[in-house]
Order: C-alpha cells, then sequence, then structure tokens
C-alpha cells in the first residue's frame, strides 16, 4: 500500500516526514520493529540519541550534528505517535503548549516585562516564569 509513495533523495517537508513515521508505525503495513515500541521501550534510544548530538556539538561537527538532531527528531515523532495511537494526546497539543510556554517564558519577548540586560537575566526570569508554574501545579 505505501510502496512506491516515498523515495530517498526527493524532496521532503515536515508534514511528509509525520506520515512516513506514521507509516512506519502501521501494524499491518509498517516495520515491524516501529510498530511495537513503546514510550518505555523508547528511553534507551532516546538517551543515546541525545547524547550523540552533545558529542556533535563538542566536536563541531555539523555535518554530523545534522544528522543526529535528525535521529533526535525522530525519538520525538515516535513518541508522539505512540502518545497518539494511545488517545493520550496529537501534534495540535504538542504545538499548542510548547507555542503557549514560550510565550508565557519570555514576558519580556511577548508581554509586558522589560528586556533583560543581558543572557543571565534572561535566563533568571525564565527560571522564575518555571518556579511560578510548578508552585501553581503543586498548590
Amino acid at each position: 500500500m505505501y510502496r512506491n509513495k516515498y523515495f530517498e533523495g526527493e524532496k521532503h517537508d515536515f508534514e511528509e516526514l509525520k506520515e512516513i513515521v506514521h507509516i512506519l508505525r502501521d501494524p499491518k503495513e509498517g516495520c515491524s520493529w516501529d510498530s511495537v515500541q513503546t514510550h518505555e521501550s523508547m528511553i534507551k534510544c532516546l538517551t543515546d540519541e541525545s547524547e550523540e548530538v552533545v558529542q556533535a556539538i563538542n566536536n563541531k561537527d555539523d555535518e554530523n550534528l545534522c544528522e543526529e538532531l535528525g535521529d533526535v527528531l525522530l525519538q520525538v515523532l515516535l513518541h508522539a505517535e505512540i502518545a497518539m495511537d494511545r488517545g493520550a494526546f496529537t501534534w495540535d497539543d504538542i504545538v499548542q503548549m510548547l507555542s503557549d510556554k514560550l510565550i508565557r517564558r519570555h514576558p519580556h519577548v511577548f508581554g509586558d516585562e522589560p528586556r533583560p540586560e543581558n543572557p543571565e537575566e534572561a535566563l533568571a526570569l525564565w527560571k522564575k516564569v518555571k518556579e511560578i508554574e510548578k508552585s501553581r501545579k503543586n498548590g
């Protein structure tokens, strides 16, 4: 069913990438390994790929960094697909949650807070907002 739909070397966009991962997770037509993965079974893969990103950064190896960031993105895509299969959340939920968080944690960019004078002050403001979030969740 999916054969001859996508080809290596052709130009692909993010929507196609999401569909490729969705196809891989298809229990009947996809990959037998990808289709049975769970959040728990993917922990080591996520950890390994993240460490490989750090190595590429430390080695100042942009070509390898590009590849390893793709591998981390694959982990994100797979975890999202697993969650969607369970009905836990959707791509739209992920995008909404991240967008809201970025806006909320940057009140100096998207709100009325004065712009910090340096990166250290910006980080302190980020941490302050994060602490407020934690207290609201726990409170």
